[in-house]
């Protein structure tokens, strides 16, 4: 849907071994390309007796940038097989490394893209997945006698406040999907009689439950 998009916020990992290959993939959150290639240098480092590194990113709220390499193996079994699996599951603003130690058999072509695509999808399927959503985020500033009313009418519309400061009044700190903001603030000035002082800031994305 316009306005949002999945990811993760929790890098995942996946093992495969086929034939004593061993193949190590790991799958990460990256917001631009300078990103995904220095976690691709620390990886490089890390595992700098292995044969490859291959690796595939997605990249942007529209998937505008995409990468993959095969990374010395056969081309189209390796980089290519590792996008899919990202393309596959929907997901953006990732990037998965598959590190291989040779073990000394060849696995062929189709061996070689079973493997990099089982191991990337372990990898994703281990990440924590979190949809980011365009959202509005209200400063709402009411008397203490309305507290009770407002809160109310949050649980209903199954909104929880991101912070509540309490002071001389209260003010909570609400973060909502853009498309309900207008009403969700109609209703609150209606519930205190139009004394609440309401402050929108910039709107952002901001992680919402994935389901």
């Amino acid at each position: 849907m316009p306005g949002e998009y999945l990811t993760i916020n929790e890098s995942g990992q996946g093992e495969y071994v086929e034939k004593k290959s061993r193949f190590i993939a790991q799958a990460v959150h990256v917001e631009t390309e300078e990103e995904a290639i220095a976690f691709l240098e620390k990886v490089r480092k890390k595992y700098y007796d292995a044969r490859h590194n291959c690796y595939a990113w997605v990249i942007g709220e529209q998937k505008e940038k995409t990468r993959s390499s095969d990374d010395g193996e056969p081309s189209g079994t390796a980089g290519l097989p590792i996008l899919k699996v990202i393309d596959g599951s929907g997901c953006t603003n990732v990037l998965i490394v598959v590190t291989r130690y040779f073990g000394g058999t060849l696995l062929g072509t189709g061996g070689l893209v079973r493997a990099y695509s089982k191991s990337a999808k372990d990898a994703l399927d281990d990440a924590a997945k979190v949809r980011m959503c365009l959202c509005a985020r209200l400063r709402v500033t009411i008397q203490y006698g309305a507290l009770d009313r407002i809160l109310y009418y949050l649980r209903q519309e199954g909104i929880e406040p991101a912070d509540q400061i309490y002071t001389d009044t209260v003010t909570l700190v609400l973060v909502i999907e853009e498309t309900r903001a207008g009403q969700v603030m109609d209703r609150i000035t209606a519930l205190t009689n139009g004394t609440a002082r309401i402050e929108q800031e910039p709107s952002g994305f901001y992680p919402l439950p994935a389901g």
